[in-house]
């Protein structure tokens, strides 16, 4: 078995959604995010728990990604969230995946694609209403409405909107992610008006999930909560608030586990690993952990951070190297070769505390996690 591994915990999952779901209440659907192999957890393991414990709708950022559940007999509804290209068109009709349009062009160029291959497509009509990304204006979107109605292979599943601040307790934040829900709010109601049902209308990410349940609409995305991240744990992380007892909390999924390959005594004086950043400041015994940056445990902690092994914490000694790093035993060490090591995971330093101190956020810390480190579900 390989030493290095990232131990994913379902049952923390599924308290998620569960979480997720007494908040919201009955109607609303929840979908969960699965791109970027669900955050570094796994895509397939994660979508097919998901669906399990009662998510109703998937999303992904690219097709491949969809043709990877596809692949897994995942049959549930996909969305595609972010744009893909005119040749991928036959592929995301074949599949089945619902893409998120914005504009007149796209549409013309999907609408094509599904009459060629005899299929209806089903998209959810994307509005931008303050990210600045993708998706039409709220005033054009009674138009864009009309003409999928009007199109013979084009279906309007629902209305989608992404919210820029929703995380954020500050007023001026709050403000506008209210005036972004009234845009939606406005750009559902003129579609209406025009005799077109808009379908499915969601809007709410995570922070939105926590912060703003004026945002629940028909549908849920929360991505990074149901992997464990609360916002409002994260503000109270990063000093933005003092506490946040009484907002929604998450239980995080990823467990990044070690093991000390070897122990070597050192003496006072001596240093350790590339750039001598380290030195030894008395006799004492280092253990090899292989986990380095390659296996993305960042570089940048490198004589910042601790690991768990057999219910004691460790400091790293020395900088971390790409497929090892060293931890400082002291002088009678109890930790004894092959024994496991925790570099972070629930209940001890987690992918929240590391982001913090590396100046990102957890996201980036648990997609980071390389694809040489095998995945355990438990």
């Amino acid at each position: 078995m390989q030493a290095t591994r990232a131990i994913i915990h379902l049952d923390n999952l599924r308290r998620n959604i569960q979480g997720a779901r007494r908040k919201i209440g009955e109607h609303p659907k929840i979908c969960m995010p699965v791109k970027a192999d669900a955050y570094g957890h796994g895509a397939v393991p994660v979508a097919r728990c998901a669906l399990e414990a009662g998510v109703d709708y998937l999303a992904v950022a690219l097709t491949s990604e969809g043709r990877e559940l596809r692949a897994a007999g995942i049959t549930s509804p996909i969305l595609l969230l972010a744009q893909a290209m005119p040749d991928e068109l036959p592929e995301i009709v074949s599949l089945g995946l619902i893409p998120h349009i914005g504009d007149s062009e796209f549409l013309d160029e999907a609408a094509g694609a599904a009459e060629k291959a005899g299929k209806k497509l089903t998209i959810h009509l994307k509005v931008d209403t303050g990210m600045g990304r993708l998706g039409c204006r709220p005033e054009e979107a009674a138009a864009l409405a009309k003409k999928i109605a009007s199109s013979k292979s084009l279906s309007l599943g629902g209305i989608v909107t992404h919210l820029a601040v929703s995380d954020s307790i500050d007023p001026d934040e709050v403000a506008f992610t209210k005036t972004q829900l009234g845009r939606l709010k406005e750009a559902a109601a003129s579609i209406e008006k025009a005799g077109i049902d808009p379908g499915i209308v969601h809007a709410a990410n995570s922070g939105a999930l926590v912060f703003h349940e004026d945002s629940y609409f028909d549908m849920i995305r929360p991505g990074i909560f149901l992997y464990g991240y609360s916002p409002a744990d994260w503000l109270v992380q990063t000093g933005q608030a003092k506490s946040m007892d009484n907002y929604l909390s998450a239980e995080p999924l990823m467990e990044l586990r070690s093991a000390v390959v070897s122990v070597k005594k050192m003496k006072k004086g001596e240093t350790v690993s590339y750039g001598r950043l380290w030195t030894a400041p008395e006799d004492t015994y280092v253990g090899i952990v292989p986990a380095g940056y390659a296996d993305g445990f960042r570089r940048s902690l490198s004589n910042d951070h601790s690991m768990l092994i057999d219910g004691k914490t460790y400091p790293l000694a020395g900088r971390i190297c790409m497929d090892q790093c060293m931890v400082n035993l002291g002088p009678n060490p109890v930790v004894k070769r092959w024994d496991e090591a925790v570099v972070f995971g629930p209940g001890f330093i987690t992918a929240a505390d590391i982001a913090v101190k590396a100046k990102t956020i957890p996201y980036e810390i648990t997609c980071g996690i390389g694809k040489r480190v095998p995945r355990e579900y438990i």
